[in-house]
């Protein structure tokens, strides 16, 4: 990494950084875009210049979180279908902790801030639905579906769903204080049990040869 974008990604860190921490004790909704400018010292243009909202600021991660369904699938190994792949990485995750998941205890400030804002709320629904329309492109590539079939999004609305549904099932359960391992073991329940289902109807789409 050049040092030109050394410091462009300092300064992201830097404001994203900023922003996380007047939002944990304020509050996402309570916060300016101009609050967050001056706590970090530099200008709303700045700020702008890197996150064009304030959601942007908070979701930094979020073009990882809506590439990860379709790239889980598109890497997944010979004689695998999409199911399988979901599946396991899902679990995979659960066991890790991976913190997108919400298993991590540091992240459940993050959560909760996210559970208080109707505007977050309302970026989480956006991001999930562009993680299932990045999985049906994939889908319906993999199947040489044509442009009229629905059927790639039909199931990537059920695959992505199911993954999303189990993802807010640990979120509040760990916001609601739950015990970590407690939400873990039933987490694993329920993807095994959701994405069994989903299997015995999807196991060869698409199977990849």
């Amino acid at each position: 990494m050049g040092l030109r974008e050394l410091k462009k990604q300092q300064t992201r860190e830097l404001l994203s950084g900023t922003a996380m921490v007047l939002f944990a004790e304020h509050g996402f909704d309570r916060v300016t875009v101009v609050e967050v400018a001056r706590a970090a010292g530099v200008s709303p243009n700045t700020v702008f210049n890197y996150f064009p909202t304030k959601e942007d600021l908070f979701f930094d991660r979020q073009d990882e979180v809506v590439a990860h369904l379709a790239g889980v699938v598109r890497r997944r190994p010979p004689g695998s279908s999409a199911v399988d792949a979901v599946r396991a990485d899902l679990l995979a995750a659960v066991e890790a902790g991976e913190p997108t998941v919400g298993l991590d205890p540091g992240m459940t400030a993050f959560w909760r801030i996210v559970a208080d804002s109707p505007a977050l709320r309302a970026r989480l629904l956006e991001l999930g639905e562009r993680s299932e329309a990045a999985l049906a492109e994939v889908l319906a590539e993999e199947s040489a579906a044509a442009p009229a079939d629905p059927l790639p999004r039909i199931v990537a609305g059920a695959v992505a769903g199911a993954h999303r549904a189990v993802l807010g099932e640990i979120r509040r359960a760990v916001v609601a204080g739950e015990p970590v391992e407690a939400v873990r073991t039933r987490a694993r329940e329920a993807v095994e049990r959701a994405f069994g289902l989903l299997a015995a109807g999807l196991a060869d789409y698409p199977r990849r040869h």
